[in-house]
Order: C-alpha cells, then sequence, then structure tokens
C-alpha cells in the first residue's frame, strides 16, 4: 500500500469513529425506533380496539416480553461493541424474556381447556407476523449494525445475532400493537421464529458489516 492510500485509509477510519460510542448507541436507538415506527405506520398501524385492549392482561404482557428482550439485549449488544465489556454479567439478562414468556405459556395451558391450545398456538395472523416483524426490524437491524462500526466488536457475529434479537423484539413491541392474537402460545412460536430469524441474519451479516 502506497504512503498516500495507508494515510487516507486511517484518516477515513478516524472520521468513521469519531462519534463517541455512547453516543452512537443512544443516535442509534432513537434513530432505531423512529424507522420501526414509521415502518409499522405505514404498512399496519395499530388494530382498532388496540386502547380498550390495554386493560386485558395478555395484551399488555406482549409489550413487557418484548420490550424486556429489547431492553437486555441492547445493554448486552452495548458491552459487545467493546473489548471487556460487562458481557458476562449482562448476558443472562437476556433470558428474563424467555422465562417470563415461560410463565405466561404454563398459565394459559393452565388455565385453557386442552382443546384450545392448538388453535391458540396457530392463531389467526401467523403469516402476517412472520412478514412483519423482520420487514419492520430491517431497517432497525441495519441501524444496529452499522454501530457496531463505530466500536470494536471481539466477536461479530454474537454481536450481530444480539442486534437482531434487538432489532426483533423492537419491531415486535410495536407490531404486538396491530396483531389480534394475543395468546402466549402464539406469542412464543411465532414472535420467537421471526425474532430469531433477525438474530441469524445479524449473525451472518455483522463479520463483513462491523469488521475493524
Amino acid at each position: 500500500m502506497k504512503t498516500d492510500d495507508l494515510i487516507r485509509a486511517m484518516a477515513a477510519d478516524t472520521n468513521r469513529r469519531s462519534i463517541p460510542l455512547d453516543t452512537a448507541w443512544r443516535m442509534a436507538g432513537v434513530l432505531a425506533v423512529l424507522i420501526a415506527g414509521a415502518v409499522f405506520l405505514v404498512t399496519l398501524g395499530p388494530r382498532p380496539d388496540a386502547l380498550a385492549s390495554l386493560e386485558t392482561a395478555r395484551f399488555v404482557f406482549k409489550f413487557v416480553v418484548t420490550l424486556a428482550l429489547a431492553a437486555s439485549a441492547f445493554a448486552l449488544l452495548r458491552a459487545l461493541s467493546r473489548p471487556g465489556g460487562n458481557v458476562r454479567s449482562l448476558t443472562p439478562w437476556l433470558l428474563a424474556a424467555p422465562l417470563l414468556l415461560a410463565i405466561a405459556v404454563s398459565l394459559e395451558l393452565v388455565a385453557v381447556p386442552a382443546q384450545e391450545w392448538t388453535t391458540r398456538l396457530i392463531g389467526t395472523n401467523s403469516r402476517v407476523c412472520l412478514t412483519f416483524i423482520p420487514l419492520i426490524g430491517a431497517g432497525p437491524l441495519t441501524v444496529f449494525l452499522f454501530a457496531l462500526r463505530h466500536g470494536a466488536p471481539t466477536r461479530p457475529a454474537l454481536a450481530g445475532a444480539v442486534a437482531g434479537l434487538l432489532a426483533g423484539g423492537l419491531a415486535a413491541a410495536f407490531y404486538a400493537a396491530h396483531c389480534p392474537d394475543d395468546s402466549p402460545l402464539f406469542v412464543a412460536t411465532w414472535y420467537s421464529i421471526a425474532i430469531l430469524g433477525l438474530a441469524a441474519i445479524g449473525a451472518l451479516l455483522a463479520p463483513r458489516v462491523a469488521r475493524w
């Protein structure tokens, strides 16, 4: 490499990392919410009885579990974006959302007759769920992957997977306002498949996008 080329590459790298990492993550979080919200409003919008449904536990629970996933993934992703980040202590928090969902599913199985389990699991909107959670989450995932470039992730594939979980949790929280299926059985099945799909995409893309 010629000296001039090396200088230009170093200058470009410096400019890329000129934003403080904490600031980059705050900006990424705000931008991701705005993008997800815009896509949600343009494509779906809330269901007609959304405000009235806030009085029902199953409807509210969808936001509790999806936002719990998004919050825990965001904290872990920030730690993964820098060497020596507090990854070990933050990783167990990713289990909060699955544990909440497991408890809700258990309560549902106890409260609902067995002959209704399949109906509630399949729901009425599974294809829409599998389509629009990834669609709403695609923009936020892109934002989070590029935010990783301002850090120095030593495990980019893992960071990308967590970025996908974060994008998926955020997208699912928006989608929950539209989804007519409030059963924890439905959420545990179809929301999880859609979110894990984004995590897989993030794990594949991050080593290419977030190289440093």
